[in-house]
């Protein structure tokens, strides 16, 4: 009888179970299924560790002794339609460095993300990023969970519809 292959890290490599990793490109379509929000362009961002969405309006507030915070995003860029309100629990304040080396502490909340039609959890810090060129980043802690970016390629798991694209205005 023959010994059960094993992996690099010496475990039997039948026990391991990772996901074959999917492709994607540098800027995807992504889905937020919790907060009803179908369509959200994102760039995918392996040099950011964490993620982030655009987010005004916040709010701290107290439920039953647990932080929350009420904010809005707003999913489609250079556009104040279709704003959506959310309130979810605070899941942590980090002190973030933004690409030009600005800190500031943000709160983070966890939010599931549909992206090439896998689900995932992302840590998610809210921010302004109304200057930027999307609305969300997926940093590479979310991209973690299966995820491999191809630098040249965008969109690969399709685009929205056109009427969508249309109303989002940068598609």
């Amino acid at each position: 009888m023959s010994e059960p292959p094993y992996s690099s890290t010496g475990q039997d490599a039948s026990e391991s179970v990772v996901p074959t990793p999917v492709v994607a490109g540098w800027r995807e379509w992504v889905s937020l299924p919790d907060l009803d929000v179908p369509w959200l362009k994102a760039k995918l961002d392996t040099g950011a560790r964490s993620s982030a969405i655009h987010a005004f309006d916040l709010e701290e507030i107290d439920r039953d002794g647990d932080p929350h915070v009420r904010f809005r995003i707003l999913p489609w860029q250079g556009s104040e339609e279709d704003a959506v309100s959310v309130e979810c629990p605070v899941h942590d304040r980090r002190l973030v460095r933004s690409s030009s080396g600005h800190s500031e502490e943000r709160i983070v909340v966890l939010m599931d993300v549909v992206l090439l039609g896998r689900h995932l959890t992302a840590e998610v810090s809210l921010s302004n990023r109304d200057q930027m060129g999307f609305r969300m980043l997926i940093g590479r802690e979310a991209l973690r969970q299966g995820f491999l970016v191809d630098p040249g390629r965008s969109f690969l798991g399709g685009r929205a519809p056109k009427t969508v694209r249309r109303t989002n205005r940068g598609a």
